[in-house]
């Protein structure tokens, strides 16, 4: 495949040498990352990086979470993870939020940590200039480490806030898990765990139980140290090895585990119900072994994954695009899932009353990847997708920020996975993913699809138990679906968007504001456009326009109109292209458009890479000048609507009806700001709406447009007037505001 760019070339040129030619050999780490262990067996990984400047992103990463804990300790890793901030050897009881406060470091946006199955992650995110700051930095983590004081009033105190953060999370997603989640782990211990525990557990448990947990599991061999910034690594090498070195080892240290999960021959089937459930969710998981990236052929697996995943996820959402689609939303995937398993998943968000319809519609996709396979066309617009991103990715590694490192280096240590660097890992795709085959993607159904260690789970609410199908008919759905289907055909597009080059205006203004870097525009059809370049990203130039006016001008007889405007005109595609056509047609560009109209003014945003500058104008020029009506999406649109409208009334979310109730009363029980209706869908004229669109982007005269990111004024000055400068003025109707 033909790689676009020559900055790109060179650079993947470089790093093509590091590409192991065995695929069979391990993924070395990437070597701008000191990776180290010390003798007691804690694990570092250190980076500098600039950005942001004068900052650093510090971390403790513990190989512990809730699988580790006996049954009297369920929920004391989280409870642990709470302690941490409530005391420890140097800064006792609250000292340490507040000395982070005291120096900039807000407790919840900046300092942070979570908890989960396998792992107890703290962020703290400090100043690099302060080197008395930073200093400290490092005997917090240590004392997280090692030194929580675990004081009894501490831990008392802080049952209240876990039992309402306990409360606070039992909405109807919580609770149907708790049922579930048992039913699918077949028996294991992770059907047994909930993170946060239980209720008896945080009232109960004696502070001696979660002393206990601490000491046994925050040991050296199961943390690391992660430090990413603006910072000397040598220094900062030295600092970990003089605190953490000094932590005793550990003799016969109590293994983390390996948790498996029963093989079964049966389908585990869990249909569980809630009252503040609104819709009907069905998902098919089967239980895969692990894919681990230990060498270059487990990432070339990945990469084949990777493709299968966006070829088959975007004839799902094809199907969304017809007068009738078969439900709200439909996916399959393969993904990570718990301990040593991967899984591949379908799903659906069925319409009302639509399970059988839409679950056989995913089923059927999956059905027909199997046996016909995926065309050639959509694999080569799948990996030039993939290029696209893996390119953006290597330009912009010298802004990528610390805490995505961190992230990735924390992935390392608790699920053994490499980082193999921006560089290497760039040369690698371009190396191996011209060489993967169709055949190699049309594979993988008989490895990821399976009735063995598989799953069903319906969340549904608790008004439909009555009707939901029973176990028996939906196995008998799930295995006979996909019988009569046939081969897809790829619909190619070929040809440009716009017939026609529109003849191109003129600046006939410009302005220089010297203080705040800006150069002003005026086009030869008035618009006005501002233009900052900025060198914060590579690969990317932000744009915003606006013009005054939106929906508030029309009569509140046709405020449902308005208000759809928009989005009825977003169906349709633009030009001779249908929504799914435009889809293809952008394969391997990245220029992201899309209109508002909004409530006073209306206008359009979005982002692109500098190399596709030309296709996003293009896209803003016909996003004004050829919007396209295509009546039956919009009819399967408003079908969607209506039928997600009904089952939020049917059964409303007690957040999104106190958010409603809010603003009916905070604007006096406006008609404009009340809820959308069910019946208020029947009410919208398609025609109406889609000419108001049509009007509030009318008159090219009265836009201006904001573009920030990596440009050159003169260089886009024609990109401008050829596509800006030429949207003509056409006449709106004479309107009123109300």
């Amino acid at each position: 495949m033909r790689v676009r760019s020559s900055l790109f070339i060179g650079m993947m040129m470089v790093a093509i040498n590091t590409v192991a030619q065995n695929l069979n050999q391990p993924i070395p780490f990437d070597p701008q990352t000191k990776v180290g262990k010390l003798p007691n067996g804690l694990t570092y990984y250190i980076r500098k990086n600039a950005e942001p400047k004068n900052r650093a992103h510090l971390m403790l990463a513990v190989k512990v979470g809730s699988i580790q804990e006996e049954d009297p300790e369920n929920g004391l890793a989280h409870f642990t993870e709470h302690m941490a901030f409530n005391g420890t050897k140097s800064f006792p009881k609250n000292e340490l939020v507040s000395f982070l406060q005291s120096n900039g470091i807000k407790f919840g946006d900046d300092l942070n940590a979570f908890t989960s199955f396998e792992q107890t992650v703290y962020f703290l995110p400090v100043p690099t200039d302060s080197m008395k700051v930073f200093l400290r930095a490092f005997d917090i983590l240590e004392d997280w480490s090692h030194d929580l004081t675990m004081d009894e009033t501490e831990i008392n105190k802080e049952r209240g806030v876990i039992l309402e953060e306990l409360r606070g999370g039992k909405g109807a997603q919580q609770r149907m898990r708790d049922a579930y989640f048992p039913v699918i782990m077949n028996g294991s211990k992770w059907g047994q765990r909930n993170v946060i525990g239980t209720e008896e557990i945080l009232k109960n448990f004696k502070p001696e139980t979660i002393r206990n947990f601490y000491k046994t599991w925050y040991q050296p061999q199961n943390q690391a140290i992660i430090a990413v910034g603006d910072f000397d690594v040598a220094q900062v090498e030295k600092i970990i090895q003089e605190k953490f070195g000094a932590i005793p080892a550990v003799t016969n240290p109590k293994p983390v585990g390996v948790f498996p999960i029963p093989d079964n021959k049966d389908t585990k089937v869990a249909i569980v119900t809630d009252k503040e459930q609104p819709y009907t969710i069905v998902q098919i998981l089967t239980r895969l072994p692990e894919l681990k990236e230990k060498t270059f052929a487990d990432t070339r697996e990945k990469i084949k994954r990777t493709l299968f995943n966006q070829m088959l996820n975007n004839r799902l959402q094809e199907l969304t695009k017809k007068a009738d689609p078969p439900f709200q939303y439909g996916f399959s995937s393969t993904s990570s899932f718990l301990g040593n398993y991967d899984s591949y998943v379908s799903g659906v968000v069925a319409k009302t009353g639509g399970i059988e319809k839409g679950l056989k519609a995913v089923l059927d996709e999956n059905a027909r990847v199997a046996k016909f396979g995926f065309t050639a066309t959509e694999l080569e617009r799948a990996k030039q997708n993939l290029m696209t991103s893996t390119e953006k990715r290597l330009k912009e590694k010298d802004k990528t920020k610390s805490e995505a490192f961190a992230m990735e280096y924390m992935n390392d240590f608790i699920n053994d996975v490499p980082s193999m660097g921006t560089e290497r890992y760039a040369a690698f795709v371009k190396e191996e993913l011209p060489g993967i085959k169709l055949e190699e993607i049309n594979a993988l159904p008989k490895e990821l699809i399976s009735k063995e260690n598989r799953a069903v789970i319906v969340m549904a609410p608790e008004k439909d138990k009555a009707t939901l199908p029973k176990e028996s008919q939906l196995l008998e759905w799930i295995d006979n679906a996909g019988q009569n289907v046939t081969a897809y055909v790829d619909e190619v597009v070929s040809k440009p968007l716009l017939a026609s080059e529109p003849k191109a205006g003129k600046v006939t203004a410009e302005k220089q504001i010297a203080e705040i870097g800006v150069t002003e525009l005026t086009l030869s059809n008035g618009v006005k456009v501002v233009l900052k370049p900025t060198d914060f990203k590579n690969d990317e130039i932000l744009f915003r326009s606006y013009s005054f006016g939106g929906t508030s001008l029309y009569p509140l007889a046709e405020n449902l109109d308005a208000d759809q405007s928009n989005v009825i005109a977003a169906q349709g595609g633009l030009a001779d292209f249908s929504a799914i056509q435009l889809r293809k047609y952008l394969t391997g560009k990245v220029a992201n458009v899309s209109t508002y109209v909004g409530e006073t003014t209306e206008g359009m945003s979005g982002s692109f890479s500098p190399k596709d500058a030309e296709t996003a104008l293009q896209l803003i020029y016909a996003n004004i000048t050829a919007p396209r009506k295509d009546p039956e999406v919009i009819k399967g649109y408003l079908a969607n609507l209506k039928d997600e409208l009904q089952q939020s009334f049917d059964t409303p979310d007690p957040q999104a009806v106190f958010r409603d109730t809010l603003s009916a009363a905070l604007s006096s029980y406006n008609p404009r700001r009340m809820p959308m209706k069910p019946s208020d869908v029947d009410k919208i004229n398609v025609d109406k709406a889609f000419n108001i669109y049509k009007e509030r982007f009318a008159n090219a005269a009265d836009f201006t447009y904001f573009f920030v990111g990596n440009f050159k004024v003169e260089e886009l000055k024609p990109l401008l007037e050829k596509y800006l400068a030429v949207c003509h003025r056409r006449v709106r109707r004479n309107l009123t505001k109300i």
